[in-house]
Parts: C-alpha cells; structure tokens; sequence
C-alpha cells in the first residue's frame, strides 16, 4: 500500500513557468493594489477592473508551460499516493499530470455567480461586465479573495493530519490560513520543504530544508523520498 505523500505548493512554483506573484514588499501584483483586485472591497468599488485583471491572469495561464518541478510531483504517483493542496490558480499541476490536486485559492479557468457560490462554470476566455449566471448574478473569477473565507480549508487540513509525508515547494508561509497548514502534520512524519528562501518554520520537527529553486530542488527532494518508499 503506498504512503500517502501530501504537498502543499505555492507561487513560487509557478513562478518558474513564468507566472508573476504578488508576494513583493511593495504590495503590488504587476502594478495593480492587491486590496483593488483580490477584494471584495476591489469587486464592489470596481467589478471591470477586476474581471480585466483576471483576464489577463487567465490568459497568461493560457500561455504557460508546466516546469520540471510540476512534471516531476506527478511522476512522484508512481511511488505514492500523491496528494496536491496548491495555494496556485493556474491548472498547471494538471497538465503536467497531477490527478490529486485540490486548489485551496481557487481555479482562474473557472466562473461563478456573485449571488451563489455553488453555481460554478468553466471558463476559457473573458468573463465581462453583464455576463450572468442562471440566477442574474454578475459572473465572477472562481477565486478565493482575501478577506473571503477559504472553503476548501478544512479538507486541507485533513489531507496534512492523515499524511505519512508531507512536502511543502515554494511557499514563503505568509499567508494564511494556509500557511497553518504545516501545524496539522503530524510530528513524528517526515516534513520537507523547498524554496529559495526558507521560511521561518517555528521548530517544526523532522523538516529537511532545501534551499533551492522548485525546479532545481525536486531532484534532491525525490531522492530523499525514495528512501521512505
């Protein structure tokens, strides 16, 4: 029976396929306020902008490859039972072959009413302003903004607290909830993470650090997991 591998993955990731973050110290996201475009102070105050914003997000997706570190998770299946939580919005991990992947943010190829949460649909091109759902409600990017509660948090924390190992790749654990995460694995599983800036993990037991690039990273990483097969 394979252990179960959970990864908790982050911009940092995408960011070698070319992807922007918004995780700089001026609190811009390639010139826009995050509070403008990732709020739903933003939303109220200016919907176009926003939906422009993810447009552009979603075409930029669109546009990307996935890296060595997204193609080398989905090959980990061959060995475990591989489990994704990806703070990321790009399907990335999918078209690389991840078939375990739960986005804890949202998914930017998907849609829905501002009036129900549960009425959700695929999403290719742009979402404009006076494009409605069934309900008459504005459609919206399927993004989980801050101040938003994240619904999918509490499977996440399932996922951690039932996994043998847990992996965490590019992430600088400042964001939250998520970056809680890490606190629900259990103490006595091994625990790894990778990213050019380690981040402070407050004494978390058994954690192998790599300091390095996800994509140069994931080969020292498979060849510590293999030892737990």
């Amino acid at each position: 029976m394979q252990k179960k591998l959970v990864v908790l993955t982050g911009a940092g990731i995408s960011a070698e396929s070319g992807l922007k973050t918004f995780r700089d110290s001026d609190g811009l996201w390639e010139g826009y306020d995050v509070n403008e475009v990732a709020t739903p102070r933003g939303w109220r105050k200016n919907p176009e902008q926003v939906l422009h914003f993810y447009n552009m997000r979603r075409r930029n997706v669109r546009d990307a490859l996935p890296n060595t570190a997204h193609e080398e998770l989905a090959r980990l299946e061959e060995y475990f039972n591989t489990q994704i939580i990806t703070q990321n919005i790009d399907d990335l991990h999918e078209r690389a072959g991840s078939t375990q992947v739960l986005h804890l943010h949202g998914e930017i190829f998907k849609m829905r009413s501002e009036l129900d949460d549960s009425l959700v649909y695929p999403i290719r091109d742009d979402i404009h302003l006076g494009d409605k759902g069934p309900d008459g409600g504005q459609l919206r990017p399927h993004i989980v903004w801050f101040e938003e509660p994240v619904p999918l948090l509490a499977d996440a924390v399932r996922m951690v607290h039932s996994a043998d190992i847990f992996v965490i790749i590019g992430t600088s654990l400042t964001v939250y909830p998520a970056a809680g995460l890490i606190d629900f694995a259990l103490p006595q599983i091994p625990k790894f993470i990778i990213d050019k800036n380690i981040p402070h993990t407050r004494g978390i037991q058994n954690l192998y650090s790599i300091q390095k690039p996800a994509t140069e990273g994931m080969q020292e990483l498979k060849e510590q997991l293999l030892k737990h097969i």
